[in-house]
């Protein structure tokens, strides 16, 4: 089974992450893995240039994790070789006041991509059903209802012609621990560091089964959830690229039509002193 497909949670799922591994490479040593990447990041690289030439669809990939879960990482190694003129991250932190006065999606919408981009999202509008629910933000009976809210939302976005691919990055509880440390012990990374990462820790449990609801709610057939096991850094890399190109691979762009006769063109040039 293809590793875009071994990862995917089908619609329908319950979702206990207790029952998802954390390290799994399934007989991929780092070597072979690292390999392989780099052969998805060239396809992709292929890939994404006849995406932004045709300009008639867009991809839409969606990460969520635990704090130090390796977003940024996965940001950086997978989509930074991309072309950054079709390539835009958002990353979504604490609404602003004048967000929060409006719908939850209203600031997800404007960074959907446009026709022949791919858009990352580092975090989404999932934290309107995580850090919400958790916190205690909004009363159980909003919260409750933003899961059938989001399904609609990507079900326009995906008639509208955005493939959309969400990414769990599943990391241990004792791994979030040794990077936590890691960050404060490594000067360049203790700006990342925030005091909200211990109450988040505190919060452990509450989270896992925030996040098995989401997964297993709005895991969709047009806009899957995908639980990649994350201990293993060179291994979570290989499965996002595999699944991202896998998506890519999917949508199949194609090259439009020249706007003029090769021939013409070409006699056209050849008058041009």
């Amino acid at each position: 089974m293809p590793l875009s497909d071994q990862y995917r949670v089908a619609p329908g799922t319950r979702v206990n992450l207790a029952d998802w591994k954390t390290d799994d490479a399934e007989g991929v040593d780092r070597s072979e893995a690292e390999k392989r990447l780099s052969e998805n990041i060239l396809a992709m690289t292929h890939l994404q240039h006849t995406l932004y030439a045709e300009r008639k669809q867009s991809l839409l990939v969606v990460l969520q994790a635990m704090d130090a879960g390796g977003k940024d990482s996965t940001i950086r190694h997978v989509f930074g070789p991309l072309n950054p003129q079709g390539v835009r991250v958002e990353s979504f932190g604490r609404p602003t006041p004048d967000e929060l006065a409006r719908d939850f999606l209203w600031r997800i919408h404007q960074h959907t991509p446009r026709k022949g981009h791919v858009q990352v999202f580092n975090r989404s509008h999932y934290e309107d059903v995580l850090i919400v629910r958790v916190n205690g933000l909004v009363d159980r009976s909003v919260w409750s209802e933003r899961y059938a809210i989001i399904n609609e939302f990507e079900r326009t976005l995906s008639q509208a012609g955005t493939t959309i691919v969400k990414i769990f990055l599943h990391l241990s509880k004792q791994t979030q621990r040794d990077k936590l440390a890691e960050r404060l012990e490594q000067p360049h990374k203790r700006w990342k560091f925030e005091p909200e990462d211990f109450s988040s820790r505190a919060k452990w449990d509450e989270y896992m089964e925030a996040y098995g609801d989401a997964l297993g709610r709005c895991s969709t057939s047009y806009a899957p959830w995908h639980i990649v096991p994350t201990d293993r850094k060179w291994n979570r890399l290989l499965i996002v690229s595999e699944i991202v190109r896998a998506a890519l691979e999917r949508m199949d762009p194609q090259f439009p039509e020249p706007a003029v006769d090769h021939d013409e063109a070409v006699r056209l040039l050849d008058q041009i002193p």
